[in-house]
């Protein structure tokens, strides 16, 4: 909105220091400074709200060391994350590109997905929250969007370079890291299929990332400030990636897709990132507040969403390492007990897991460490991952 007062100033008035809203740069800047003041200004009021509401955690018993002390912590803070993310955006963002209504749909939609399955466990004192079919349901139906807009509107497009200039056009085309002519065309998919039904892959794809990485930023939400810590690095791995894809010079520099009007991208990645890091505010050990499936679900569609944009998705194994691991781990750990209780039966099953716990930071919590140090090293690998994906843009 502010850009647009800004603007009107600027070309009607020429009011002084009002083109300065032009730079991307400023208002990415002004963005992150706000979203972290919402977040260190209001979060307290939010947090005695929600305790005035005894919405506080209900905690089982898994055996590990101080979990029971956490029992009546505030939950549903991801209202903290979507207040100091949505403001910053809405005063800042051309509200007007595709890309920005996009992220803004991704942001409200899987935060009503986890308000209501926290609503559920608080409530209507279900520990189970909110069945996992509907879950599921709204987690394809966002995917549907997300995969249906950037297919089919005429906004969402590509430039290519030639002898007589550039075309903008809408292209399938993404990016494969770590290969040398390292684009990707997902019409090859659909090749075979009937024209009309030519969407079908990739909408398919579309919907099982964002599925799978907002089950894993959910899955990640276990200990204090893991998942919002880890969503700030992967946010600002982002927003280097938006920024470089929307610039003309770096993009030619770097012989990377250059993506029209995706630097718009960097103000959402910019108020995303001041978001994680003001609730870790509260959320870092000991937490005063935890985000609950309220903010984990949307996280991790909204990085989900961000790497579809950007034309980074295939790079989310490596950039989202710390989200794969963790649930690789539940997996590896269910699939086991099962082989194990088909082969030797339930008590050696129980027995002989092949983690201590799942996920997999709870197996080291299960090994002695304490849960702030577990933290502190797994951001440590999220920065390393998120270095190595950074300099993928050189290894081509």
């Amino acid at each position: 909105m502010l850009y647009y007062l800004f603007s009107y100033l600027d070309h009607a008035f020429d009011f002084p220091g009002a083109g300065v809203f032009r730079y991307i740069s400023f208002r990415a800047s002004a963005a992150t400074i706000l979203s972290l003041l919402i977040a260190a200004i209001y979060g307290k009021p939010i947090i005695r709200k929600l305790q005035m509401l005894q919405v506080g955690e209900s905690i089982r018993d898994l055996g590990l060391t101080g979990q029971l002390e956490k029992k009546g912590t505030p939950t549903m803070g991801g209202f903290i994350i979507l207040a100091s993310l949505m403001i910053p955006v809405l005063l800042f963002a051309r509200l007007d590109n595709v890309y920005i209504i996009l992220l803004i749909v991704a942001t409200l939609w899987t935060t009503m997905i986890g308000f209501a399955d926290d609503y559920i466990k608080v409530f209507k004192k279900d520990k189970e929250g909110l069945k996992g079919t509907f879950k599921i349901i709204g987690q394809v139906g966002l995917g549907l969007i997300v995969g249906l807009t950037l297919y089919f509107n005429n906004n969402v497009k590509i430039r290519e370079f030639g002898t007589n200039g550039f075309i903008d056009k809408q292209s399938l085309t993404t990016t494969v890291p770590f290969l040398k002519n390292n684009l990707l065309d997902y019409d090859i998919l659909s090749s075979y299929l009937p024209a009309s039904l030519a969407w079908l892959p990739y909408v398919f794809i579309c919907v099982f990332i964002i599925t799978a990485v907002s089950n894993a930023a959910n899955i990640t939400d276990g200990i204090d400030g893991l998942a919002a810590g880890t969503s700030a690095i992967i946010g600002l791995t982002l927003a280097v990636f938006a920024y470089l894809s929307g610039n003309k010079v770096f993009a030619e520099y770097l012989n990377i897709m250059l993506i029209p009007n995706s630097g718009e991208v960097v103000i959402f990645c910019a108020a995303f990132l001041g978001a994680c890091i003001g609730f870790l505010w509260y959320n870092s050990y000991p937490a005063s507040v935890f985000m609950g499936d309220t903010g984990s679900l949307m996280l991790g569609s909204v990085i989900a969403t961000l790497a579809l944009i950007l034309r980074k998705e295939l790079m989310i194994p490596l950039m989202c390492g710390i989200f794969l691991a963790e649930n690789i781990s539940v997996i590896l750990q269910v699939s086991y007990f099962k082989y194990q209780k088909r082969r030797r039966g339930l008590e050696y099953a129980k027995q002989n897991r092949l983690l201590l716990m799942s996920p997999l930071h709870h197996h080291f919590q299960k090994k002695g460490y304490h849960e702030a140090k577990i933290v502190t090293r797994f951001w440590i690998v999220a920065i390393v991952l998120a270095v190595i994906s950074i300099v993928t843009l050189k290894l081509q």
